[in-house]
């Protein structure tokens, strides 16, 4: 079944709580279509103007800071504990995004000797048709649309966990590989696993360095979410067109690495029965580990296992 949710004040929110309710309750299996604001809660404009879009109207100041979502989404049935699969069916972006540089990261910034405050910003025509953006300057880039947020709300109480950093629930994992036709599976913080979904991203670096991708509202987005009881995880992993993805989210970017490898030897001992020491040294030949974003506190990185990277017996 294919649930359609609205884009209304009703049905977006700026922070993760497992207090807020559920705007929708599906089924395992069944698919959800909605479209996105951008993460600066435009609520329309386009092109080279989008500088001037207008706010969403009655945006709290705290609990909406983050990212706008739509959501949360109750799973029917859905245990904490058990396995969420989020397949990525459909995504079209709108006519308008942007991509800032030199306000956020700061410790970035001074590294770069980006001092004082000053930011640059490309403003991007987007046409989904010809799946191309194209800048105020006339550079051109081929669109590769995905969610920079998938995630639920952490276990917790309280009434506001922001949107930033990325969690072992998922989040803010901003990775480019998870485009149409891929799956990312997370683990379920709680019951009815409440999923939200939001910032669109048309295209976008591995690393993320300035802070933002090419920022953009979705016109269309449909996912088909689904429960996995044979699958106990300890952090994300994603299925895409041909690999495997593990991550590793962390403020130390070396633990962020140690664990989206720990978790690429679990895959390999899961999926192909490997002896943990050897998986560890086949991850030295056939396994890519890529830096996933360094800009939202929690840094994170993804290890990639293609499909073609190794002939197993």
């Amino acid at each position: 079944m294919i649930h359609e949710i609205p884009l209304e004040r009703r049905t977006l929110h700026g922070h993760f709580s497992i207090d807020l309710d559920p705007i929708l309750r599906i089924e395992p299996g069944d698919s959800v279509r909605f479209e996105t604001i951008d993460a600066g809660w435009g609520m329309e404009g386009g092109g080279l103007g989008g500088r001037d879009r207008p706010r969403w109207p009655d945006r709290h100041a705290a609990y909406d800071s983050g990212h706008p979502m739509i959501g949360p989404i109750e799973v029917a049935g859905a245990q904490a504990g058990q396995t969420l699969a989020v397949t990525i069916d459909e995504l079209r972006v709108g006519t308008y995004g942007f991509t800032d540089a030199g306000g956020w990261p700061s410790w970035l910034n001074e590294r770069l000797g980006f001092v004082g405050g000053e930011t640059a910003t490309l403003w991007w025509e987007l046409d989904a048709d010809a799946g191309t953006a194209r800048n105020q300057h006339g550079w051109e880039v081929d669109l590769r649309p995905f969610l920079g947020v998938i995630g639920m709300p952490p276990p917790a109480g309280g009434m506001w966990h922001s949107t930033t950093p990325p969690r072992r629930w998922g989040g803010n994992i901003d990775c480019a590989e998870l485009v149409v036709g891929s799956t990312l599976f997370l683990p379920i913080p709680v019951d009815g696993a409440m999923l939200s979904l939001g910032d669109g991203h048309a295209r976008q670096g591995d690393g993320e360095v300035s802070g933002l991708a090419i920022e953009c509202p979705m016109a269309s987005a449909q996912v088909t979410v689904d429960v996995r009881e044979d699958l106990e995880l300890g952090d994300p992993i994603a299925r895409t067109a041909d690999a495997w993805l593990t991550f590793g989210f962390d403020e130390d970017l070396d633990d962020a690495l140690a664990k989206a490898l720990s978790s690429m030897l679990d895959l390999l001992e899961r999926e192909h029965g490997m002896d943990r020491r050897e998986a560890y040294a086949l991850a030295s030949v056939a396994v890519d580990m890529r830096v996933t974003q360094v800009v939202n506190t929690t840094k994170g990185v993804h290890a990639v296992l293609r499909d073609d990277a190794v002939r197993l017996a």
